[in-house]
C-alpha cells in the first residue's frame, strides 16, 4: 500500500539536501514470525515519521508495504522495491528511512536499487541520540553505539551522493571521515571509548554516594518517548526542562527537589523516553537513566492515555525494564514492579481526568493544564508514608541538631516538651531511622 506524498512542492523542485521517504515493511497479522507485532501499521508509521522529522528531514513520501515473505537480499519484494524507486525519483528523495532492522547486505542492495542513502530504524534512532545526548557519558555511549553499528557497514557504494559533512552520523556521504576509516581504527576507538566510559561511571558512582548522604526519597519518571514526562516534571517542579511535542525531546536524566503537601521533600528525576525495538547498541546508553530508576523509591510510569497505541507502548516500557532486571549484571532489582505507579497523562485530550478510564491504583492527570496533579502529589505522599516506620525518641533540649534532623527528614506526629527531655514521635523511612539511631548510639 503506497502512501501519498506529503509535499505540495513540484516533484523536480529542490527544497533542501534531505528530502526523505519513510517506508514501513509490515508483517501480515497471523504470521508466526509477525505475531509479536502488536501495534497497528498506521500507528507504527506515524511514529517513524515523527522520529524522522525530529532530526530535520523533510518528509515527502510515506508508504506501508505488507510483507508476504521477507527477502534476504532486500527485505521487500521486487515489486515493492520498484514502487519505492519510482517514489524516490518522483519526489527527489535523498534519504529513505526503512522502519525495520536491515542487514548490511540489505541496506547496500536497497541503496544501489534506489540510488540514495538508506537508513534503518537502528540507524535513525542512533542519529537522534547522537544529536541530543548532552552529558559526557551519553555522548561517549552514543559514539560507541555508532561505531559498533557502522563497523559492519563500511561500504563504498554511495559515491553518487558524495558530499562533505561534519560529525559521525549517517546522513553524510563517503566524504565524511567516518566512512573512510577502516575497521582497525574503529576497533582502536572502541577500546578507548570503553576506558573513558569506565572512568565516567566511577565518577558518577562517587556522585551517587554523595547524594545518598542527603537521604531524600527519589521519584523517577519513566515512560514511552513523547508521553509527556518532561512536561509533567516541569509542572511538578517549576523547572524549565526542555519539553516539546517531539520524540526524544530530552535524553539525559535531570533531578530536582520538590516538597509534597505533607512537607516531605523528595527528589524527582526525569529520564529518557523508551521506544519499541530499542537498538541493542543503545541499551548500554540507558545505563545512567536506569541506575536512577534502580535507586528510586517510587517509579512513576507516565503514559500517553490519549495515544491509540497506549497499551502497546506500556508493554514496550515494561518489557525493557523487565530485561534490565534479568541476568547477573541486572541494573534493576527483581522487586521493581512493586514500586511502580501508573500515571495516565494528557487527560486534556480526552475531556478531563474524569473521562479517562483507569484501574484502581492508576492516576489520570494533565501535565499541561495541571488537572489531577494534586491527586498525584497526595498519592506520592501516601505511597511514601506506607513504607515508613513510626518511632519515638527522647532527646535532650540541648540537642537542637537532632531535633531539627527529625523535622527535616521525617514526619513529626507529636512532640512533648518535658522538663528534662523532649519526647518526639516521628515517622521515618527505614533508612533514615537506621541513620538517626546510629547517630544517637
Amino acid at each position: 500500500m503506497s502512501g501519498a506524498a506529503n509535499s505540495n512542492q513540484p516533484p523536480g523542485e529542490e527544497r533542501g539536501p534531505t528530502r526523505a521517504a519513510v517506508v514501513l515493511p509490515h508483517e501480515r497479522p497471523g504470521r508466526a514470525d509477525g505475531a509479536a507485532a502488536t501495534r497497528a501499521a498506521e500507528a507504527r508509521l506515524a511514529e517513524a515519521v515523527g522520529l524522522t522529522a525530529s532530526i530535520g528531514l523533510t518528509i515527502v513520501h510515506t508508504a506501508i508495504h505488507p510483507l508476504r515473505a521477507m527477502r534476504p537480499s532486500t527485505l521487500l519484494g521486487e515489486g515493492q522495491v520498484g514502487m519505492v524507486k519510482d517514489a524516490v525519483e518522483r519526489h527527489g528523495v535523498t534519504v529513505v528511512v526503512v522502519d525495520a532492522s536491515l542487514s548490511p547486505v540489505q541496506q547496500r542492495n536497497l541503496e544501489r536499487a534506489w540510488g540514495c542513502k538508506v537508513i534503518d530504524r537502528t540507524g535513525l534512532i542512533l542519529e537522534i541520540f547522537g544529536e541530543r545526548a548532552r552529558t559526557k557519558e551519553g555522548a561517549l555511549q552514543v559514539e560507541l553505539a555508532h561505531l559498533d553499528y557502522q563497523r559492519t557497514r563500511l561500504v563504498r557504494s554511495w559515491t553518487h551522493l558524495e558530499r562533505q559533512r561534519g560529525g559521525f552520523g549517517f546522513l553524510g556521504g563517503p566524504g565524511e571521515s567516518q566512512i573512510e576509516i577502516d575497521r582497525r581504527l574503529i576497533g582502536e576507538r572502541i577500546v578507548k571509548l570503553k576506558k573513558e566510559l569506565e572512568q565516567v561511571r566511577r565518577t558518577r558512582g562517587l556522585h551517587r554516594k554523595a547524594r545518598e548522604r542527603v537521604p531524600y526519597p527519589v521519584v523517577a519518571l519513566v515512560g514511552y518517548t513523547n508521553a509527556g514526562k518532561s512536561t509533567l516534571f516541569n509542572a511538578l517542579t517549576g523547572a524549565g526542562v526542555y519539553a516539546q511535542d517531539q520524540l526524544f525531546a530530552t535524553l539525559d536524566p535531570t533531578m530536582r527537589a520538590i516538597r509534597l503537601s505533607s512537607g516531605r521533600t523528595v527528589i524527582l528525576s526525569d529520564t529518557v523516553g523508551f521506544i519499541s525495538e530499542l537498538p541493542t547498541q543503545l541499551v548500554e546508553a540507558f545505563r545512567a537513566t536506569l541506575e536512577e530508576v534502580a535507586a528510586a523509591d517510587i517509579i512513576l510510569h507516565v503514559r500517553d492515555a490519549a495515544h491509540p497505541d497506549s497499551a502497546a507502548q506500556r508493554a514496550d516500557v515494561l518489557g525493557v525494564l523487565t530485561e534490565m532486571a534479568e541476568g547477573p549484571d541486572a541494573a534493576l532489582d527483581a522487586d521493581w514492579p512493586s514500586r511502580v505507579v501508573e500515571v495516565l497523562n494528557k487527560a486534556d485530550l480526552m475531556g478531563g481526568v474524569d473521562a479517562v478510564p483507569h484501574l484502581p491504583g492508576t492516576i489520570a492527570v494533565s501535565a499541561l493544564t495541571g488537572d489531577g496533579l494534586e491527586q498525584l502529589r497526595a498519592a506520592l505522599d501516601e505511597r511514601l508514608a506506607a513504607g515508613m516506620e513510626t518511632a519515638e525518641y527522647r532527646l535532650a533540649p540541648s540537642d537542637g541538631a537532632g531535633i531539627a534532623w527529625l523535622y527535616e527528614h521525617g514526619e513529626v506526629l507529636s512532640r512533648d516538651d518535658e522538663e528534662e527531655a523532649i519526647r518526639i514521635t516521628v515517622r521515618l523511612s527505614p533508612a533514615d531511622r537506621a541513620r538517626f539511631e546510629q547517630r544517637s548510639a
